[in-house]
């Protein structure tokens, strides 16, 4: 469907839990209030959206949380929304703690590409940052991921004031896999509104004094606003997701699915509308209705740049990653 502004909104990200088992100081810390489950939508309500979404254009779906493998039969989930018929891609977004275990589940639902969170590959630090020291199990989800045959996107998000040293580390993974590791800058929302937001540009000028042959890659890497770049050796690419520095809204494509049935158009204010008595009713008329107002009242652009002009008070596993 097009947007007011002209822009195909063909991504829908859903948002299954607002659970995780990690700690991570910047999103979900020890203390968190959580949702009632009674509040959480069931299965049966995503697939009711997901087949209204699909009828308005929407044909690329991404699965996420708090984190998403923590709740229950994940997978199957996954597979129904295939069943659907018009989807051109689910993919999943997760920590990679449950990955391995669900892995085989996964692929055989249709999931073809992975983004797995990894902010570090400091032990110590990977345990300051999420509360645990796990960071063993998601390296192991990298590897098995890739021996499977998925795509496999690393998401860091680099909020310390020793970012040189992890950004170096991490961007070796792209060396030794074919895969793409992808840094996004903190958005100032939730508790990342307190967090130090490193600037990719200034990565971008690490990248070039610490390698001569660094070409920029114009190939399509998934649904989302990511810029990349290659190494002479490396396998994989490295991508930029810049929010901040890089506003990428004239090509925004997505809307969101909190976990309790609210459709957010954009991160950076807090207006969103409600599906829960359209789902209760099972009215599927006004619940493309709901999705489409959304759509046509989805903003030009966010103010992220202009702190004062921020709306959304709530944290990141609220919303939905």
């Amino acid at each position: 469907m097009i947007d007011s502004f002209n822009r195909n909104i063909d991504y829908m990200r859903i948002s299954v839990t607002d659970r995780c088992n990690l700690r991570c100081r910047y999103c979900m810390p020890d203390g968190i209030e959580l949702c009632s489950h009674d509040y959480i939508l069931s299965f049966d309500e995503i697939l009711m959206v997901c087949k209204e979404a699909i009828g308005l254009g929407i044909v690329n779906f991404k699965i996420t949380g708090g984190e998403p493998l923590v709740r229950k039969d994940c997978h199957k989930l996954i597979k129904k929304i295939y069943e659907l018929g018009g989807v051109n891609e689910v993919t999943i977004t997760t920590n990679g703690i449950l990955l391995v275990d669900q892995l085989d589940d996964i692929i055989d639902a249709g999931v073809k590409s992975i983004n797995i969170s990894l902010d570090t590959l400091d032990r110590e630090k990977y345990e300051q940052i999420t509360g645990f020291d796990q960071i063993d199990k998601v390296l192991e989800a990298i590897e098995k991921s890739v021996e499977k045959g998925i795509r496999v996107k690393i998401n860091s998000v680099l909020h310390d004031k020793d970012y040189k040293e992890d950004f170096l580390n991490l961007i070796k993974l792209a060396q030794k896999y074919p895969i793409d590791v992808r840094f996004i800058e903190m958005m100032p929302i939730g508790l990342g509104a307190n967090s130090m937001l490193v600037s990719n540009e200034d990565l971008k000028k690490i990248l070039e004094t610490s390698f001569e042959n660094v070409s920029s890659d114009k190939t399509k890497h998934g649904n989302g606003p990511a810029e990349y770049c290659r190494i002479d050796g490396f396998l994989g690419a490295i991508g930029f997701i810049s929010a901040m520095h890089g506003k990428f809204c004239d090509s925004c494509n997505r809307i969101r699915m909190t976990s309790t049935g609210e459709i957010k158009s954009c991160l950076c204010f807090d207006k969103q509308i409600s599906l829960k008595d359209a789902l209760k009713a099972r009215d599927s008329k006004a619940i493309s209705e709901i999705l489409k107002n959304s759509i046509l009242e989805k903003p030009e652009m966010h103010c992220f740049e202009d702190k004062k002009r921020i709306t959304e008070l709530k944290r990141m596993t609220q919303i939905g990653g």
